[in-house]
C-alpha cells in the first residue's frame, strides 16, 4: 500500500508529480508518480550516497538501457529515466494490485493450478529479462504484482547486465535470504548468470504453494547456510487435488529449478514450455477470493491525491472524483499506465512467421484471417464477423485492378482463452495471412495477443473494448471501435443533456468489471464534465441478487438510472426497477445488449437505452448497399457487428493494397505501422488511431432503444459541443 509523502520528498521528479510513498530500499525510495499526461508511474529516485559514487551513473545507464530492452506482457516496462540528473531515477509502469507476498499472507497459498500458471508466466518474464542480457537477481514474493490477467515482475533495482559491475558495494549480498540462489550468498562472485533467477523462481513458486519458504525462516545467516547446505522442503506441493496433467511435474520441476548446480537447472523457456498447459482453475489463473482482493486493493490505490472519494455508507461504494479533476484523456492514460485492471495477457511464444519474413509462396497466396468464436457460446458475433470479413474479401477478388487475390482463413476459439492461444498460432502459422480480425471477445484477447505480437501479425479488434491493450508495447493491436470507458462517458453525456434527469443513479456490478469499472468510470467523468449530481453504488462480484442496491439507489430520489455489468445481471435489475414502478430513463451499455437480457427481462426491459460501439445497418441509409449484398450472399439479414468486421477487412484490404509493390502486398510488420498511420472512411464511421498504440480515436457511441422486445436502433449521440 501507499503511504503519505514525508516532509522532505520531492513534489515532482522529472516531470512527474509525486502522489505518494509506494516504499524504500537499499537503493532509493520508490514514489507514486504522474505525468504531464496522466500516466501513473513507479518513479524509483537514487540515494544521494550512490549518486556521488565514482562510475555509479554509467553503470546505472548501462542497466536502464538493457531494461528497456524487456518486453514482456509479465514483466513492468521502463516508461523513462534520466541517469545523469542530479537525482538520478527511472520510472516503470504502476500495477495498483498487491503482492504476491501480501496476497499469500492474506489468502494462504494458492491452488496448485494457479502456481503452474503463475510459474508459466513468470518464467516468460524472465526469458525477456535474460534475452536482453539481464540477471535480475531478487526475484522475490514482494516482487511479484498480481493483476486479474496476470502477475507483473517489477523492481530491477538491484538487477545488471551479465558480466557487468553491480551496484551494491564489494562483500555484500544483493538479494533477499531465503530467496537467494546458492550463488548469490557468497559474496565473493561477481558473476550471476540467468540460472541464479531460475533457483529464485523455484524458491517463489514453492512459497506461492505452501505459504513457506522451501529453506525455512530465521535470521539471514541461517536461511542462508541452509540454502548453500540442505535440501529444499517441498511437503504440500501439488498436493491439493486442484491440480492437473500439466501441474502434476511441479514438485519434479521445483526440484530441478532448485538444484545447487547451476547448470542441472532448466532454463526459464523451458520451464515456460513446460507449463505451457497451466492456466488456472477454468481458466482463470487466480482463485475468486484473490480476484476481490486485487479489485479492493486496486480500488483503494486509485484513492489518489486529487481524487476526492464521494461521501457513501456502503462498502464498496466507488471513489468518484470531484469536478474538474481526471478527464477522459487522464483515464485513458491511467489504463495505459497499468492502473486499470488490465493488460493483455497470454504465454509468449516464438514462431517462425514465414519463409522470407512475413510474406508466402505464391502457392498458396495471401489471406486474411478471421478469430472468433464460432461455435460457442458467442457464436452468433463469430459468425458475423466471418460473414463481414469474407464478402469483403469476395468483393476485392472481384475487382478488375485487384494487384493480388485474397483467401480467408479461419480460427475458432470456442469463446475460451485457452483455445484463442491455439487459435492464434494457427493463423500465425500461415505466413500467407498478413492480418487478423479479431478475436471477438476480451478473454481470447488475452489469449492470443503474445502470439500475435511476436509475430507483429496485426490484429483487428471489432467487438472487444476493455482498456487491457491500451498503453503497452505491442504493434499488433490496433481498436476498431471506442473503448467501452468512451460508451459510458457519451451515455452520461446524453443523460445530463435530457430533458428531466438531473440526479441519476449508477450502479456498477463487479461481475463484469474490469469492463464495468471502464464504463463508470466514463459514467462518473461525463456527470463530473457537467457538473451534475449523481448516486454510485458498486455491487460485490456474482452477487445473486442485486435488488437490495437498486432499492438503495431509487431510494436516493433519482431520477435516471445507468447499469454496468452483464446481460443477465441487467435483466434482474430492470424487473427490480420496473416493480418499483420507476418511470425515469434506463441505459446501459453493449454488455447488455444480448438475447439474455430481453428473455430475462420480458417486458421490464422495454425503454431501456443502450449505448453501444455497434450499428443496425438495416436502419442505416449508408449500408444499403452492404445490406443488399449481405442478404444476397447469405440469405439472411446482418448480424451484429457483421458490417463493423466488413469495414475493418476493407481498411486492411485498402492498406495492403496501397503498399503493394510488384504485386505483393507489404508484410506484417510494416502492415501493422501503416495500419495506425492510416485514416479509412467505412460504413459505421471513420477510422483514425493512435500510432502510439493503436487506439480508436474517436469518441462514439450508437444507441439503440428497446421495443417490443427488440432492440431499435436510434443512431449516433451527439459527442461533447455537438449537441
Amino acid at each position: 500500500m501507499s503511504e503519505p509523502l514525508r516532509a522532505g520528498d520531492p513534489a515532482t521528479i522529472g516531470g512527474h508529480r509525486v502522489l505518494a510513498r509506494l516504499g524504500a530500499g537499499g537503493m532509493g525510495v520508490v514514489y507514486l508518480g504522474r505525468s504531464g499526461t496522466g500516466a501513473l508511474a513507479a518513479v524509483k529516485v537514487v540515494l544521494p550516497e550512490l549518486a556521488d559514487e565514482p562510475d555509479f551513473r554509467a553503470r546505472f545507464r548501462r542497466e536502464v538501457e538493457a531494461a528497456r530492452r524487456v518486453v514482456s506482457p509479465w514483466a513492468v516496462a521502463v516508461t523513462g529515466a534520466e541517469p545523469d540528473a542530479p537525482t538520478p531515477w527511472l520510472a516503470t509502469t504502476f500495477v495498483p494490485g498487491p503482492s504476491l507476498g501480501e496476497a499469500i499472507r492474506r489468502s494462504g497459498p494458492l491452488p496448485t493450478s494457479s502456481v503452474g500458471a503463475l510459474g508459466r508466466m513468470l518464467a516468460g518474464a524472465l526469458r525477456a529479462v535474460h534475452a536482453a542480457g539481464i540477471v535480475h537477481r531478487d526475484v522475490k514474493p514482494a516482487n511479484v504484482i498480481l493483476a486479474v490477467d496476470g502477475p507483473r515482475l517489477i523492481d530491477f533495482g538491484i538487477a545488471r547486465a551479465e558480466g557487468s559491475t553491480a551496484l551494491t558495494a564489494s562483500g555484500l549480498v544483493a538479494g533477499t535470504p531465503g530467496f537467494l540462489s546458492p550463488e548469490q550468498a557468497d559474496p565473493r562472485l561477481e558473476r550471476l548468470g540467468p540460472p541464479s533467477d531460475v533457483f529464485s523462481l523455484g524458491c517463489l513458486l514453492a512459497y506461492a504453494a505452501t505459504g513457506r519458504p522451501p529453506f525455512g525462516e530465521g535470521t539471514a545467516e541461517a536461511m542462508l547456510y541452509r540454502t548453500v547446505h540442505d535440501e529444499p522442503d517441498l511437503t504440500g506441493v501439488g498436493t491439493d487435488g486442484h491440480g492437473d496433467a500439466t501441474t502434476d511435474q511441479l514438485p519434479a520441476l521445483l526440484r530441478e529449478c532448485l538444484a545447487k548446480d547451476p547448470a542441472a537447472r532448466p532454463s526459464a523457456a523451458e520451464i515456460e514450455s513446460r507449463l505451457a498447459g497451466a492456466t488456472g482453475l477454468g481458466g482463470a489463473w487466480l482463485p475468486e477470493h484473490v480476484v476481490r482482493d486485487i479489485a479492493d486493493r486496486s480500488a483503494r490505490m486509485l484513492a489518489l491525491p486529487d481524487i476526492e472519494g464521494t461521501v457513501v455508507d456502503q462498502p464498496g461504494a466507488p471513489q468518484v472524483p470531484p469536478p474538474g479533476g481526471t478527464s477522459r484523456r487522464r483515464v485513458l492514460a491511467l489504463a495505459a499506465s497499468g492502473t486499470v485492471l488490465a493488460a493483455a495477457g497470454g504465454g509468449a511464444a516464438v514462431w517462425a512467421v514465414s519463409r522470407d519474413g512475413g510474406t508466402p509462396s505464391t502457392d498458396d497466396g495471401w489471406a486474411l484471417g478471421v478469430h472468433a468464436d464460432l461455435s460457442g457460446s458467442g457464436k452468433d458475433v463469430g459468425q458475423a464477423h466471418e460473414r463481414g470479413v469474407r464478402l469483403a474479401v469476395e468483393q476485392h477478388n472481384a475487382r478488375g485492378d485487384k494487384p493480388f487475390e485474397l483467401r480467408l482463413r479461419t480460427a475458432d476459439d470456442r469463446g475460451t482463452q485457452q483455445r484463442a492461444k491455439a487459435a492464434a498460432r494457427s493463423l500465425v502459422r500461415d505466413g500467407g495471412v498478413l492480418a487478423v480480425i479479431g478475436p471477438t471477445t476480451d478473454e481470447a484477447v488475452d489469449g492470443a495477443v503474445a502470439t500475435y505480437e511476436e509475430a507483429v501479425l496485426p490484429m483487428l479488434l471489432v467487438k472487444p473494448g476493455a482498456f487491457r491493450l491500451v498503453g503497452r508495447q505491442y504493434r499488433a493491436p490496433l481498436h476498431c471501435r471506442p473503448l467501452v470507458y468512451a460508451l459510458g462517458f457519451l451515455i452520461a453525456m446524453h443523460l445530463t443533456h435530457h430533458k428531466g434527469v438531473s440526479y441519476p443513479g449508477v450502479l456498477q456490478d463487479r461481475t463484469a468489471d474490469p469492463v464495468a469499472w471502464q464504463v463508470t468510470q466514463g459514467v462518473v467523468d461525463g456527470m463530473r464534465k457537467t457538473r451534475k449530481r449523481f448516486y454510485p453504488r458498486v455491487a460485490p462480484a456474482v452477487l445473486d441478487d442485486l435488488g437490495p442496491h437498486v432499492k438503495d439507489i431509487l431510494g436516493a430520489k433519482v431520477d435516471a438510472f445507468v447499469y454496468a455489468g452483464t446481460a443477465e445481471g441487467a435483466a434482474g435489475v430492470a424487473r427490480d426497477v420496473a416493480a418499483a414502478e420507476f418511470d425515469g430513463l434506463r441505459a446501459a451499455t453493449e454488455e447488455v445488449a444480448e438475447p439474455a437480457f430481453l428473455d430475462g427481462a420480458g417486458s421490464a426491459a422495454e425503454g431501456w437505452l443502450i449505448g453501444t460501439s455497434f450499428v443496425d445497418p438495416e436502419r442505416m441509409p449508408k449500408a444499403e448497399s452492404f445490406t443488399r449484398a449481405f442478404r444476397e450472399r447469405f440469405g439472411s439479414p446482418p448480424g451484429r457487428y457483421a458490417v463493423e468486421a466488413y469495414d475493418a477487412a476493407n481498411l486492411a484490404i485498402e492498406e495492403l493494397v496501397s503498399g503493394a509493390r510488384d504485386g505483393r502486398p507489404p508484410e506484417r510488420a510494416d502492415l501493422a505501422k501503416s495500419l495506425r498511420a492510416s485514416r479509412y472512411r467505412g460504413i459505421t464511421k471513420s477510422f483514425v488511431f493512435d500510432p502510439e498504440d493503436g487506439r480508436f480515436e474517436e469518441e462514439l457511441c450508437y444507441l439503440h432503444r428497446v421495443e417490443n422486445g427488440e432492440f431499435r436502433f436510434l443512431g449516433a449521440v451527439p459527442g461533447p459541443g455537438e449537441e
